[in-house]
């Protein structure tokens, strides 16, 4: 796996290099070494180019330098330009450059940014050595200035060293604004401000210069990046033998009168993936819509409102679930009273209710709250309506079995299942904490999706992409969660696969409709020939 740090990690990972051997030096000619190939490749024969870099005040402006003198060396013509740096005898690669007689500019010596916008205006390569991890509190002051000289459009190429300055390393937020990289180049290992909004698009293009670190370090606290090596091997297997049987069956209990499309999207999303049977459970006005699935099978179960299920849906529900492997609810379902009072049933966050007794005797009603007891639920994707009903709840999280659920919320349903107004700014922190707290894999789904699994383990997906911003790709996701469950998966390897299958087909789509237009069943289709290209 490809490992993702934050800022406290990486600190350490270097700490435990030099405690084994290394040094400060030499882990930072390392850096600007490797960082120095990227540029160079970039600018193609470097004889004549001009070459900015941009030098602060710590390890990163010490990166930039080792930049500066291999760029220099290489042939490009170098002018360097300095924000609160002082020139000490004990700077070895400043002295270096010096030597070398590149050219120097001091930000204090240029308060208008006069002698910077020419730089730029004349250069082929800027090089961010700002900050890097060292932004501690939002930009301003001359620092907002000299940044403000590197905005797009007009502009050279700007590559950035370790994370553009003014991007947060752990949370990728830049509040008072950063630099708009065209590429960064990660030293040591990629941190997770660099996959996460904004930090993501003002990154750029993504590369790595490689340090010789202690991997083995701290790798149970890291992110790993999701990536197709990773999840190729958790493809179930299609042996030529099988059957449907084989390969699991899912009920998906989705869908009302208003969302219909809802319970077809995840009914094809889960069959897309694999799944020996789909069954869709619901009220008539779900089982007779034109959109149904014609694949799947079909459970009708009591209505509430609006076509929606009911509370008296439990009991057919219970005769049939022993019979599947997995069950993806809420997608559609409506959030009615009626509905709610379902769900908790099924979930067995009912409030119980003593049954009446005659002396020694139980009352008549005990067949009909047998058969209404909260079944022993299969591994159960929960979306869209029932995480907003969940969310409505006292306590749920201290009342759900554990580990039987893969939660898949978008932010705003986040925010609703924790009870806030606003998630926190560490989205990956947030998600870790809330899978640990309730015991259940959870997605936090975005532009960049967040997998976390209650043992601390958690998988980035950096998967951006406009075309999924459209109704039902959520839908289509939950539906191909279940199906994987369904073959076998444990939920966080569902999860993990599903959200990456989901990527790569929305990444198909994107490559032949575009950015606008795309409709979430386009990605149907496009999920085997993903599979396809994985395996």
């Amino acid at each position: 796996m490809q490992k993702i740090v934050t800022q406290t990690e990486m600190y350490a990972l270097e700490h435990a290099a030099v405690a084994h051997g290394a040094t400060w030096e030499g882990l930072m000619e390392q850096a600007g070494w490797g960082v120095a190939q990227v540029a160079l490749a970039r600018l193609g024969d470097p004889k004549g180019r001009r070459v900015v870099v941009l030098v602060g005040p710590g390890n990163n402006g010490g990166d930039g330098l080792v930049v500066a003198r291999h760029v220099h060396d290489a042939g490009a013509q170098v002018a360097l330009y300095f924000w609160r740096r002082q020139f000490a005898p004990s700077d070895a690669n400043w002295q270096r450059c010096r030597t070398r007689g590149l050219a120097e500019t001091m930000a204090a010596d240029d308060p208008t940014q006069t002698s910077l916008r020419k730089l730029v205006a004349e250069a082929d390569l800027v090089v961010d050595a700002l900050l890097g991890m060292g932004t501690s509190r939002p930009v301003e002051g001359p620092l907002a200035a000299i940044i403000a000289t590197l905005q797009p459009p007009r502009r050279p190429l700007v590559l950035a060293i370790d994370l553009p300055s003014g991007v947060d390393a752990g949370t990728g937020a830049a509040p008072g604004g950063a630099v708009c990289a065209d590429l960064t180049v990660a030293t040591g290992l990629p941190k997770r401000g660099l996959l996460l909004y904004p930090g993501r698009r003002l990154a750029g293009t993504l590369e790595l210069a490689i340090l010789e670190l202690p991997h083995d370090y701290l790798e149970t606290t890291m992110s790993d990046l999701l990536r197709a090596a990773e999840v190729q091997p958790l493809l179930p297997a299609r042996p030529p033998d099988a059957h449907k049987g084989s390969f699991g069956k899912v009920l998906v209990l989705a869908g009302s009168l208003h969302f219909p499309g809802a319970a077809y999207l995840a009914c094809a999303g889960a069959a897309r993936v694999g799944a020996g049977l789909v069954t869709l459970a619901g009220g008539r006005a779900v089982l007779g819509s034109a959109m149904r699935l014609p694949e799947a099978t079909l459970l009708p179960l009591a209505e509430g409102d609006w076509g929606a299920v009911g509370p008296g849906a439990l009991a057919e529900l219970n005769k049939a679930l022993p019979n599947y492997q997995a069950l993806v609810l809420g997608p559609g379902m409506g959030q009615g009273e009626a509905t709610g009072e379902f769900l908790q049933r099924l979930l067995g966050l009912e409030t119980p209710k003593s049954r009446v007794r005659v002396g020694f005797l139980i009352d008549s009603n005990s067949d009909e709250a047998t058969e209404n007891a909260a079944p022993d639920l299969p591994p159960t994707v929960l979306d869209a309506d029932g995480l907003n009903l969940l969310a409505k709840i006292e306590e749920w999280h201290e009342r759900l079995p554990r580990e039987r659920f893969v939660f898949t919320p978008h932010p705003g349903e986040m925010r609703r299942l924790l009870g806030v107004e606003q998630l926190p700014a560490d989205l990956v922190a947030t998600a870790c904490e809330a899978a640990k707290r309730w015991g259940q894999v959870v997605v936090l789904k975005g532009a960049t999706t967040i997998i976390a699994s209650p043992d601390g383990r958690n998988r980035i997906h950096d998967g951006a992409n406009p075309a999924l911003a459209t109704a039902g790709t959520g839908d289509v996701l939950a539906g191909v969660i279940g199906g994987l469950l369904a073959q076998g998966l444990a939920p966080y390897d569902a999860a993990s696969l599903g959200v990456f299958l989901h990527g790569a087909a929305a990444a198909r789509v994107r490559a032949t409709l575009g950015d606008a237009g795309a409709l979430a069943s386009d990605l149907l289709p496009e999920l085997p020939r993903a599979m396809l290209e994985l395996r």
